[in-house]
């Protein structure tokens, strides 16, 4: 069983037309949505696992993102030490999620291997795909220590992976089991709470049919009782158990 950590580096203030495809179809007026950013980390006595690992501050200013505290300083105040950490479970290769990579430098990379076959094709550097991720970011993974997953798998005994796609093509979800019970780790699959409760699919999406089935598999991974953590809404901070000094929560 492991502790799972969520920490929050990152905020950006939306609107739900942002977010949201085709929001003006819903006939509700727009509002701000605020946009938190998360990573996560999965502990026991065995040590860490880190999933995903944040944009670089740098990249976040480029982007017009705030950066809230640097990810890798964030870890260390909890008392993780990259250097130390054997496993780093990246959910998909958007910037957000791999911009600190290479703080890690004996960690094993896992990553679907139709997410990173996708980001290194010439299809990436299209117009609708290229601003999401970091080339350097890419190049930097895809020349680590790797270990390719194909569809859902095992990372660990008690971390399972699983395939959605969506949002980008090897987008994965994490079902955990927490100390406190399963945790479905739902990273871009789920940005929003209300995104799963009301089936409204992100802008921001590769398959869109498979956005809306990967909706499904969610509830399905959530239906024995397991949390859901959602990859970027600020209602994660509001659910669970606040981590002292305001990094992140506790969700098991």
């Amino acid at each position: 069983m492991y502790e799972v950590v969520a920490l929050r580096y990152g905020t950006r203030e939306m609107r739900k037309r942002d977010c949201y495809l085709d929001y003006d179809s819903y006939g509700e007026p727009d509002e701000p949505l605020g946009m938190d950013y998360f990573f996560w980390v999965l502990r026991n006595d065995a040590g860490s696992i880190v999933v995903d690992t944040g944009f670089h501050p740098d990249v976040g200013t480029r982007r017009g993102r705030t950066c809230l505290v640097p990810p890798v300083e964030a870890l260390r105040q909890i008392g993780v030490v990259p250097d130390d950490v054997p496993t780093v479970v990246l959910t998909h290769l958007h910037y957000d999620h791999t911009g600190n990579v290479a703080a890690f430098p004996n960690a094993e990379l896992v990553v679907q291997r139709r997410e990173l076959g996708f980001w290194t094709s010439d299809e990436a550097r299209e117009p609708e795909h290229a601003p999401h991720a970091e080339p350097e970011d890419v190049e930097r993974i895809a020349a680590g220590r790797l270990r390719l997953l194909d569809g859902d798998e095992q990372v660990v005994p008690g971390v399972d992976a699983f395939c959605i796609g969506g949002h980008s093509p090897g987008q994965t979800v994490l079902r955990v089991q927490g100390e406190g019970g399963p945790i479905v780790l739902a990273s871009d699959a789920v940005h929003y709470y209300e995104e799963l409760e009301l089936e409204r699919p992100f802008a921001i999406h590769h398959d869109l049919d498979a956005m809306r089935a990967g909706y499904a598999t969610v509830r399905e991974l959530a239906r024995p009782g397991a949390e859901i953590v959602p990859g970027h809404d600020p209602e994660v901070m509001r659910r669970f158990p606040v981590l002292d000094g305001g990094l992140g929560v506790r969700v098991a």
